[in-house]
Protein backbone atom coordinates (compact mmCIF):
# COMPACT_ATOMS: atom_id res chain seq x y z
CA UNK A 1 0.00 0.00 0.00
CA UNK A 2 1.46 3.39 -1.02
CA UNK A 3 1.54 5.87 1.73
CA UNK A 4 1.95 9.78 1.39
CA UNK A 5 3.94 12.02 3.18
CA UNK A 6 1.19 14.24 5.38
CA UNK A 7 2.60 17.54 6.74
CA UNK A 8 1.43 17.73 10.47
CA UNK A 9 1.22 20.88 12.22
CA UNK A 10 1.51 20.99 15.85
CA UNK A 11 0.43 23.36 18.33
CA UNK A 12 4.01 24.35 19.69
CA UNK A 13 4.52 25.34 15.80
CA UNK A 14 1.75 27.81 15.55
CA UNK A 15 2.00 31.13 17.25
CA UNK A 16 -0.25 32.15 20.49
CA UNK A 17 -3.33 32.42 21.08
CA UNK A 18 -3.86 36.28 22.24
CA UNK A 19 -7.56 35.60 23.55
CA UNK A 20 -7.68 32.28 24.33
CA UNK A 21 -11.35 32.41 25.23
CA UNK A 22 -12.70 32.81 21.49
CA UNK A 23 -9.94 30.25 20.34
CA UNK A 24 -7.92 30.32 17.55
CA UNK A 25 -10.12 30.43 14.62
CA UNK A 26 -11.35 33.72 15.85
CA UNK A 27 -7.75 35.24 15.94
CA UNK A 28 -7.11 33.80 12.06
CA UNK A 29 -10.66 35.90 11.51
CA UNK A 30 -8.81 38.86 12.41
CA UNK A 31 -5.70 38.52 10.16
CA UNK A 32 -7.89 37.76 7.71
CA UNK A 33 -9.84 40.59 7.94
CA UNK A 34 -7.10 43.07 8.08
CA UNK A 35 -5.98 41.83 4.67
CA UNK A 36 -9.28 42.53 2.98
CA UNK A 37 -8.40 45.96 1.58
CA UNK A 38 -12.25 47.48 1.08
CA UNK A 39 -12.97 49.64 4.57
CA UNK A 40 -16.45 48.90 3.75
CA UNK A 41 -16.28 45.27 4.25
CA UNK A 42 -13.97 45.62 6.41
CA UNK A 43 -16.43 47.04 8.52
CA UNK A 44 -19.02 44.39 7.93
CA UNK A 45 -16.83 41.31 8.70
CA UNK A 46 -15.67 43.32 11.84
CA UNK A 47 -18.97 43.58 12.73
CA UNK A 48 -20.11 40.19 12.26
CA UNK A 49 -17.48 38.74 13.72
CA UNK A 50 -17.77 40.85 17.31
CA UNK A 51 -21.76 39.48 17.07
CA UNK A 52 -19.57 35.72 16.86
CA UNK A 53 -17.88 36.62 19.75
CA UNK A 54 -20.58 37.47 21.95
CA UNK A 55 -22.47 33.61 20.80
CA UNK A 56 -18.21 32.47 21.69
CA UNK A 57 -18.20 34.35 25.15
CA UNK A 58 -21.69 34.19 26.29
CA UNK A 59 -21.01 36.04 29.85
CA UNK A 60 -21.14 39.06 26.85
CA UNK A 61 -24.05 38.65 26.18
CA UNK A 62 -25.89 41.38 27.75
CA UNK A 63 -26.97 44.61 27.05
CA UNK A 64 -24.53 47.00 28.47
CA UNK A 65 -22.17 49.30 27.13
CA UNK A 66 -19.59 47.97 29.07
CA UNK A 67 -19.96 44.98 27.36
CA UNK A 68 -19.92 45.83 24.08
CA UNK A 69 -16.43 48.13 24.44
CA UNK A 70 -14.64 44.55 25.78
CA UNK A 71 -15.59 42.82 22.58
CA UNK A 72 -14.57 44.98 20.50
CA UNK A 73 -11.23 46.19 22.40
CA UNK A 74 -10.76 42.20 22.48
CA UNK A 75 -10.84 42.57 18.71
CA UNK A 76 -8.18 45.09 18.70
CA UNK A 77 -5.87 43.46 21.08
CA UNK A 78 -6.50 40.05 18.74
CA UNK A 79 -5.01 42.45 15.28
CA UNK A 80 -2.17 43.71 17.74
CA UNK A 81 -3.49 47.17 17.20
CA UNK A 82 -3.34 46.96 13.87
CA UNK A 83 -7.18 47.17 12.31
CA UNK A 84 -8.14 50.09 10.21
CA UNK A 85 -12.27 49.92 10.99
CA UNK A 86 -14.96 52.09 12.41
CA UNK A 87 -16.14 50.87 15.51
CA UNK A 88 -18.08 52.71 18.30
CA UNK A 89 -15.39 52.85 20.57
CA UNK A 90 -12.09 54.14 20.52
CA UNK A 91 -8.87 51.81 20.12
CA UNK A 92 -7.81 51.25 23.45
CA UNK A 93 -3.98 52.16 24.29
CA UNK A 94 -1.43 49.29 23.96
CA UNK A 95 -0.11 50.61 27.18
CA UNK A 96 -3.01 50.07 29.19
CA UNK A 97 -3.30 46.62 28.48
CA UNK A 98 -2.14 44.41 31.31
CA UNK A 99 -1.38 47.32 33.30
CA UNK A 100 -1.69 46.33 36.88
CA UNK A 101 -4.87 48.60 38.68
CA UNK A 102 -3.21 50.85 40.95
CA UNK A 103 -3.14 50.08 44.82
CA UNK A 104 -6.07 51.01 46.92
CA UNK A 105 -5.02 52.78 50.05
CA UNK A 106 -6.82 51.95 53.62
CA UNK A 107 -7.51 53.85 56.21
CA UNK A 108 -4.88 52.96 58.84
CA UNK A 109 -6.43 54.29 61.73
CA UNK A 110 -7.71 51.64 64.08
CA UNK A 111 -10.64 50.51 65.09
CA UNK A 112 -11.35 50.20 69.00
CA UNK A 113 -14.22 47.73 68.39
CA UNK A 114 -14.03 45.60 65.43
CA UNK A 115 -17.51 43.83 65.40
CA UNK A 116 -18.88 47.22 65.41
CA UNK A 117 -17.48 48.42 62.67
CA UNK A 118 -16.13 51.64 61.57
CA UNK A 119 -19.56 53.47 60.07
CA UNK A 120 -20.91 53.23 64.18
CA UNK A 121 -17.89 54.95 65.45
CA UNK A 122 -18.63 57.66 62.94
CA UNK A 123 -22.07 58.02 64.51
CA UNK A 124 -20.47 57.91 67.40
CA UNK A 125 -18.42 61.38 66.84
CA UNK A 126 -21.74 62.83 65.19
CA UNK A 127 -23.50 62.56 68.37
CA UNK A 128 -20.89 64.19 70.07
CA UNK A 129 -20.91 66.98 67.73
CA UNK A 130 -24.79 67.31 68.82
CA UNK A 131 -24.93 70.69 71.09
CA UNK A 132 -29.02 69.60 71.58
CA UNK A 133 -29.09 67.35 75.12
CA UNK A 134 -32.25 65.93 74.13
CA UNK A 135 -30.89 65.05 70.40
CA UNK A 136 -27.50 63.65 71.47
CA UNK A 137 -29.67 61.35 74.28
CA UNK A 138 -31.85 59.61 71.43
CA UNK A 139 -28.52 59.55 69.24
CA UNK A 140 -27.03 57.37 72.49
CA UNK A 141 -30.24 55.23 72.60
CA UNK A 142 -30.06 54.36 68.51
CA UNK A 143 -26.32 53.70 68.86
CA UNK A 144 -26.67 51.59 71.97
CA UNK A 145 -29.15 49.43 70.00
CA UNK A 146 -27.43 49.04 66.70
CA UNK A 147 -24.06 48.22 69.40
CA UNK A 148 -26.33 45.42 71.49
CA UNK A 149 -27.60 43.89 67.99
CA UNK A 150 -24.45 43.84 66.08
CA UNK A 151 -22.68 42.04 69.29
CA UNK A 152 -25.36 39.71 69.68
CA UNK A 153 -24.63 38.83 65.81
CA UNK A 154 -20.83 38.55 66.35
CA UNK A 155 -20.62 36.70 69.16
CA UNK A 156 -23.95 34.96 69.09
CA UNK A 157 -24.59 36.24 72.92
CA UNK A 158 -26.04 38.75 75.03
CA UNK A 159 -24.07 41.74 76.41
CA UNK A 160 -24.38 43.89 79.54
CA UNK A 161 -26.22 47.59 79.10
CA UNK A 162 -23.79 48.41 81.29
CA UNK A 163 -20.96 46.75 79.10
CA UNK A 164 -22.30 48.80 75.86
CA UNK A 165 -22.12 51.99 77.88
CA UNK A 166 -18.68 51.72 78.71
CA UNK A 167 -17.73 50.98 74.93
CA UNK A 168 -19.62 54.39 74.21
CA UNK A 169 -18.14 56.06 76.92
CA UNK A 170 -14.73 54.88 75.41
CA UNK A 171 -15.35 55.49 71.49
CA UNK A 172 -16.40 59.07 72.38
CA UNK A 173 -13.37 59.49 74.82
CA UNK A 174 -15.61 60.42 77.56
CA UNK A 175 -17.36 62.90 75.39
CA UNK A 176 -21.05 61.32 75.54
CA UNK A 177 -22.13 60.37 79.43
CA UNK A 178 -24.69 57.47 79.58
CA UNK A 179 -27.58 57.75 82.00
CA UNK A 180 -27.32 53.17 82.62
CA UNK A 181 -29.84 53.74 85.30
CA UNK A 182 -32.34 55.34 83.10
CA UNK A 183 -31.37 53.02 80.22
CA UNK A 184 -31.82 49.63 82.37
CA UNK A 185 -35.06 51.00 84.06
CA UNK A 186 -36.79 51.98 80.65
CA UNK A 187 -34.92 49.23 78.88
CA UNK A 188 -33.67 51.98 75.90
CA UNK A 189 -30.89 49.90 74.62
CA UNK A 190 -33.34 47.01 73.29
CA UNK A 191 -34.65 46.72 70.02
CA UNK A 192 -38.55 45.96 71.44
CA UNK A 193 -38.88 49.39 72.90
CA UNK A 194 -40.30 52.28 70.22
CA UNK A 195 -37.18 55.06 70.03
CA UNK A 196 -37.86 58.30 71.35
CA UNK A 197 -38.54 61.50 68.96
CA UNK A 198 -37.31 64.88 70.20
CA UNK A 199 -40.44 66.77 71.58
CA UNK A 200 -41.68 69.82 69.38
CA UNK A 201 -41.13 72.08 71.94
CA UNK A 202 -37.03 70.92 71.87
CA UNK A 203 -37.92 71.18 67.96
CA UNK A 204 -39.08 75.21 68.32
CA UNK A 205 -36.29 75.83 70.26
CA UNK A 206 -34.00 74.67 67.98
CA UNK A 207 -35.57 76.76 65.06
CA UNK A 208 -35.24 79.35 67.46
CA UNK A 209 -32.06 79.29 67.84
CA UNK A 210 -30.93 78.50 64.14
CA UNK A 211 -33.23 82.08 63.79
CA UNK A 212 -31.21 83.96 65.83
CA UNK A 213 -28.12 83.01 64.13
CA UNK A 214 -28.76 83.72 60.97
CA UNK A 215 -29.84 87.31 62.15
CA UNK A 216 -27.03 87.88 63.82
CA UNK A 217 -24.69 86.72 61.37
Amino acid sequence: MKTENMSLEYNTQREDVIQKEYGRNVQKLVEYIKTVEDKEKRNQYAQTLTDLMRQINPNLLRENAEYDQKVWDDLYIMSRFDLDVESPFPMPEKESIGKKPQRMEYKTDEIKFRHYGRNLETMVKLAVEMEDEESRENAIIHIGRLMKSFFSNWNKDNIEDEVIAQHIHRMSKGQLKVNIEKIKEEGLFNTSVRERRPSSGSSNQNRKKNYTKRRRA
